[in-house]
């Protein structure tokens, strides 16, 4: 991927806003609806997004560290690395969605939920569009930051934006098709 670093963050801005509304909606279903589940090995809706909320944990503060010690201005363009742009397409949502693993530290199946996780996560939206605005400042190719999986692989900050808010893209959908289902049944 090569493109206008303003285009970018502006994109991400964007979906992130889609997120936040797609959660702002999830809030007005009943308890019952959110923990639905139609098995034991299946994500009820509330589980979908407790499992961003866990990767926000992680992947906010790093993001607003680096910003914020980053020396390198912006810079017109943004060149997506093999390994980042990778990683950015495995996340968004397909047709026929890909099941994937994930560590059990991330993993909510089975935790008892409420309602304040959308509220987290509504706050955690919020604060992605805040550091989205400060990057506007920074070099996306430049500044880099550490993934979930391991502190020795880094990711430019363009990318790793892209991996979390595809990634939260991706369970906000997963989260939509449990609603499906439970209309279903």
């Amino acid at each position: 991927m090569n493109i206008s670093s303003v285009e970018l963050i502006q994109d991400l801005i964007e979906r992130t806003r889609e997120h936040i509304n797609k959660a702002e909606q999830l809030k007005q279903l009943p308890l019952e609806t959110l923990n639905w589940k139609k098995d034991q090995k299946s994500w009820s809706i509330l589980e979908c997004v407790e499992h961003l909320n866990r990767y926000g944990d992680f992947y906010i503060p790093e993001i607003e560290e680096k910003i914020k010690h980053s020396k390198s201005t912006s810079v017109d363009r943004f060149k997506s690395s093999g390994l980042g742009n990778y990683f950015a397409n495995v996340m968004l949502p397909k047709e026929k969605l890909n099941t994937m693993k994930t560590f059990v530290s991330m993993n909510p199946l089975g935790s008892v939920l409420h309602p304040d996780v959308l509220s987290k996560f509504i706050q955690q939206q919020h604060l992605l569009i805040d550091a989205l605005s400060l990057a506007k400042n920074v070099n996306l190719n430049t500044t880099k930051t550490s993934i979930s999986i391991s502190k020795w692989i880094k990711l430019k900050l363009g990318d790793t934006f892209r991996v979390v808010i595809y990634h939260n893209q991706r369970h906000i959908a997963q989260a939509e098709r449990v609603l499906e289902q439970v209309s279903e049944n």
